[in-house]
């Protein structure tokens, strides 16, 4: 990784910790997030996938409007950092720990494969 990757992706690994925390307090069942990317096609093929513990509470979340305003947040930090996303909501995931137990038998390193 070169150093410039590693400087990008400690702000990333900090802007994300913040929208986490926040998504924590602020949403029910929010349980932690992460992401992916390839840094020789960034910032194109960055994903975060947002983790919520039941397919219910992920749901809820959905059906209250919260999908939009956490994407509006995890927007507003990238750009914050000059992170540009042509479609932030393209590179932003929802996910549960239920439907992960059920697929993958809790093994997260395979489902975000």
């Amino acid at each position: 990784m070169r150093k410039t990757d590693k400087n990008t992706e400690n702000q990333l690994r900090q802007l994300l910790t913040d929208v986490c925390n926040e998504a924590m307090e602020t949403y029910p069942g929010f349980q932690w997030l992460t992401h992916l990317v390839n840094y020789d096609n960034f910032p194109a093929s960055l994903r975060i996938v947002c983790v919520f513990d039941t397919n219910e509470q992920l749901s809820d979340f959905v059906a209250t409007d919260g999908k939009s305003a956490l994407n509006a947040l995890i927007d507003q930090q990238l750009q914050a950092a000059g992170i540009k996303l042509n479609k932030a909501a393209n590179h932003i995931r929802y996910d549960t720990e239920e439907s992960c137990e059920l697929a993958h038998q809790g093994n997260w390193a395979a489902r975000l494969r």
